[in-house]
């Protein structure tokens, strides 16, 4: 009997993280309803046909920015076969490409990478259901319930605006959508369409999700003309760095009396921050980073995303003026 009162205990303890917390799902629908002034049976009707999938939760415990060296990470980016199909990319939208970097001042390599980051332009835009990934993170993700709840509400006004099917759009096991991964508030505060027209279409519609990704970046104060990052030497006598801001705080000259310079011993006058990349050997990677890298961060606020943003955006540049 003891050992049958364990398995019953241990079933249900283990249901009860597998599970949504219906009791907040009650709450959430009802003060939704009542904020939004909709009917509570309609907010309801759409939580209902959610599924909770236990896998999305296993995907949050483990992002690959906080699991890899930097050495693993830039190696999933950064293949020939996603340089190549940013030229692609690029050369099919070209005009588009041109004009959104003319008005917003970010270049169009950088937003031809975040893209290619995000969704390998467009072919990876994800396979999970966006209300099943919110309503799961939602109310059975407690380290982050309060930000998924916050995601679903604006998901759920996002298909009401946009007139867009809440059942059917898929995205990321976090829940973000379209060519450019924004989550449900970002597609509400920055999506941008292109020709002034109609709705803002982030998951069919390249020229609006090109838009979108140059007004975020525009939005969060990229500087037109500025570098982005310089990779960094560190001397043999260098003091140890400790962890950095992405937010570029210091001078170089700081970073300088500690033993770190640039690679090529360039000065840099603007404020900067010096970041370690961990290396698969147990070394490291020093780069200097400044204001429009951590712009990028505003994006993805790991280092690691937005170094690779740099450098496929290099990488697409340097093939794209070799083919020409």
């Amino acid at each position: 009997m003891r050992y049958v009162l364990l398995g019953f205990l241990f079933i249900n303890h283990f249901f009860s993280f597998s599970q949504a917390d219906q009791q907040a799902v009650q709450d959430f629908t009802r003060n939704f309803a009542y904020e939004q002034k909709r009917p509570l049976s309609e907010i309801e009707n759409i939580l209902s046909q959610a599924e909770f999938q236990q896998s999305i939760i296993d995907k949050m415990e483990k992002p690959a920015e906080k699991t890899m060296t930097w050495t693993r990470y830039r190696n999933i980016f950064m293949k020939e076969d996603r340089i190549t199909a940013g030229v692609q990319f690029w050369n099919e939208n070209q005009t588009t490409l041109s004009a959104v970097s003319q008005e917003s001042g970010v270049p169009e390599e950088i937003i031809l990478a975040i893209i290619g980051v995000e969704t390998f332009f467009g072919q990876r835009k994800g396979s999970y259901k966006v209300l099943d990934a919110l309503y799961t993170l939602a109310f059975g993700y407690p380290k982050r319930s309060s930000f998924f709840k916050s995601e679903l509400g604006k998901f759920i006004e996002l298909c009401e605006k946009e007139n867009l099917d809440i059942h059917s759009i898929k995205g990321s096991y976090a829940g973000a959508i379209g060519y450019s991964q924004f989550m449900p508030s970002s597609y509400l505060a920055y999506a941008k369409n292109y020709d002034g027209e109609g709705g803002t279409d982030l998951i069919m519609n390249v020229d609006d999700a090109i838009a979108s990704v140059a007004n975020y970046l525009d939005v969060h104060r990229w500087k037109d003309g500025q570098p982005i990052a310089f990779p960094g030497h560190k001397a043999t006598n260098a003091q140890t760095l400790k962890p950095q801001s992405t937010k570029p705080k210091q001078t170089y000259e700081t970073y300088k009396s500690l033993g770190y310079t640039t690679a090529d011993g360039k000065e840099i006058s603007d404020n900067v921050s010096l970041l370690e990349f961990e290396l698969e050997d147990g070394g490291s990677e020093y780069w200097f980073t400044l204001n429009n890298f951590y712009v990028i961060t505003r994006y993805n606020h790991s280092p690691l995303y937005a170094l690779a943003v740099y450098q496929l955006a290099e990488a697409i540049k340097e093939k794209m003026d070799q083919s020409n």
